[in-house]
């Protein structure tokens, strides 16, 4: 058996990285864009969705990003230019910041931090400043309501998302993302390890907190009313066209499948599956074939948690702003503090 070993300088190292990065990020969205947008939500509604571009309108992701990269890159005449256009480029860049510490198999990620969660957790909220600064720059008052409701609503948002995660972090023992993985993989359910213990058992509640949060954090409906098309036009977005629309909307989709992966490393057992199949003991007894497995399970896992995103956007009504804040301050905030109550006690009871 030859073995090949090739040692890899750092700057292809980072190239490597920036490469897998975007390819982490733009194939998921490209995915939720086709399955989601274009067909699942043109089948809720008895109807084929594109069917132009590519058999059964496979190509017309492509035609749209096309047509965007061909339509003028416009500015207000009264817009503060340089904030305006830099806009949709921190909300891009807060999205490619934050697959930095997902894990995608054993040895298969970017950044190994022992306060992974809590680096993700502070790198999601800077795409609110992205959206701000959009609003206010664009010196339209469609755009400057929206960015201010934007503010507002992902400030609101974050506060139950973070608690949530809490005790997922007080279950584990750790911030570490790989870490949280294997604490799922190698648990046991009464004895049992052949469905390992992925916390969705025991931190449901502080699942759907987080899944509801990531639905306000993307302002899909119901959360909508930054963008608010019956009252708004587009929101902060009104004034963009061309490349500039199409980062908002690279950033949107794209959010949802990081957040989607971090939501799997949370509650699903993230890239591993329970290591009581394979007799696996430790992470270092996990074999470099789940490097290559390893990113299809968490692909997997993804689409079912984005499926739940869309299907909810899809379905129901938009909140009212009162009623949008009502519900993350009194009904949220006080569940994922209780949850984290109950989980602390159980923690030291057990």
């Amino acid at each position: 058996m030859l073995a090949l070993a090739v040692e890899i300088p750092y700057w292809g190292q980072s190239l490597l990285r920036v490469v897998g990065g975007i390819a982490a990020v733009l194939l998921p969205a490209g995915t939720i864009v086709y399955l989601f947008l274009f067909k699942m939500m043109s089948f809720m509604q008895s109807r084929l969705g594109p069917m132009e571009a590519g058999p059964y309108g496979s190509m017309q992701l492509i035609a749209e990003v096309g047509k965007w990269l061909q339509k003028e890159d416009i500015a207000p005449e009264k817009a503060d230019v340089h904030i305006f256009r830099m806009a949709p480029i921190i909300v891009l860049v807060s999205t490619f910041l934050l697959v930095a510490v997902v894990p995608f198999g054993p040895q298969a990620y970017f950044t190994n931090f022992e306060v992974g969660i809590f680096y993700a957790l502070a790198v999601g909220s800077i795409s609110v400043i992205g959206i701000l600064i959009a609003g206010w720059a664009s010196a339209n008052k469609y755009s400057l309501l929206g960015g201010l409701r934007a503010a507002g609503q992902l400030i609101a948002y974050e506060l139950p998302m973070v608690l949530a995660v809490v005790g997922v972090v007080i279950q584990a023992g750790t911030m570490n993302m790989q870490g949280i993985v294997v604490a799922q993989n190698t648990g046991e359910i009464f004895g049992w390890g052949g469905l390992g213990f992925p916390f969705i058992i025991t931190q449901f509640v502080g699942f759907m907190i987080f899944m509801i949060a990531v639905q306000a954090e993307l302002t899909q409906a119901p959360f909508d009313m930054p963008i608010a098309e019956s009252e708004l036009v587009s929101g902060y977005m009104t004034e963009y066209s061309g490349f500039r629309f199409l980062m908002f909307f690279i950033g949107e989709f794209a959010t949802a499948g990081v957040f989607a992966f971090i939501a799997s490393v949370l509650f699903l057992g993230g890239w591993g599956v329970p290591f009581a199949w394979f007799g696996w003991e430790t992470l270092a007894d996990v074999p470099g074939w789940m490097n290559v497995a390893g990113p299809v399970i968490m692909l997997t896992k993804m689409l079912l948690l984005t499926f739940l995103i869309m299907w909810v956007r899809f379905s129901y009504p938009r909140f009212r702003e009162d009623q949008l804040q009502t519900f993350a301050w009194k009904f949220l905030i006080p569940l994922a503090l209780a949850n984290i109550v109950v989980t602390a006690i159980i923690k030291v009871a057990v």
